[in-house]
């Protein structure tokens, strides 16, 4: 069975999960947080998904991997995609003991998904990937050491950068492939769950999206107070909100619920 290409973002509140589905049914998956109210493991195989043809770490904290335990014993995971500059050993220096369930669920991932693999498992039909990196020790916090993601679900361009801080951001944008690619976004998912510590405003010198995304939950903190700093940067869509279409630049799972594209 043939489906539409389809990019889905979780309302996992203060964490991030996505995920992408090609026009033949294979699935991308872009960490797996979870919330009282929405588990990754329960959500796709509600949605007819038992497959992971690849999944992707964008950071290695709790609210990033939090449901990867009943993830890999309720579907398959084929691929993983991760910075593969640190080692398990260095990982666990990172992280405060005792190691989490999740995280070490992560870490015999890690250590156990050494195949190579063919350039058509890497991006399915009507899905493409590119994927950069700060490499460890040049960084040595999780956030700055988080993956940087460009995504095109058919002619739609997202762009996912886990928890980066600006430090981070700076370093990446040195990339003159990250420059490029930054150019052409259309949706730009904004770092740290949309917190100031996330944001980068030189990113913007290369990207004008249409809309920016915040992964984020009722407000905590007045870093997360955000959203018309990041607006400034957009050139606005019409939204489908639940009361209706909408003119929007920002977006948020907190407000909105789960946000999907379908191309």
């Amino acid at each position: 069975m043939f489906h539409n290409v389809r990019f889905e973002i979780l309302n996992v509140e203060h964490g991030f999960a996505a995920y992408a589905q090609a026009s033949d049914g294979s699935v991308l998956l872009f960490d797996c947080g979870y919330s009282p109210t929405c588990h990754p493991s329960e959500y796709l195989p509600d949605c007819g998904i038992q497959v992971i043809r690849r999944f992707f770490v964008t950071n290695y904290d709790e609210d990033h991997i939090g449901d990867l335990p009943e993830l890999r014993r309720k579907l398959s995971i084929e691929i993983l995609s991760r910075n593969n500059s640190l080692t398990t050993t260095q990982i666990r220096g990172l992280k405060t003991p005792p190691i989490s369930t999740a995280m070490q669920s992560l870490l015999e991932m890690i250590d156990a998904y050494t195949g190579s693999v063919v350039a058509d498992q890497l991006e399915p039909p009507g899905l493409r990937v590119w994927m950069f990196h700060n490499n460890y020790p040049s960084f040595t916090d999780t956030n700055n050491l988080s993956s940087l993601i460009f995504l095109d679900v058919g002619q739609v361009s997202f762009v996912l950068s886990g928890d980066l801080e600006r430090a981070g951001w700076l370093a990446l944008l040195e990339n003159p492939n990250v420059q490029q690619l930054l150019s052409r976004v259309d949706v730009f998912i904004a770092s740290h769950h949309g917190r100031e510590s996330g944001y980068c405003k030189e990113a913007f010198d290369y990207c004008s999206p249409k809309l920016i995304v915040m992964s984020d939950g009722a407000i905590q903190y007045d870093t997360q107070r955000m959203a018309n700093t990041y607006g400034g940067h957009a050139t606005g869509e019409l939204f489908k909100a639940a009361s209706g279409p909408e003119f929007r630049k920002v977006v948020s799972t907190r407000k909105d619920g789960n946000l999907y594209w379908e191309v």
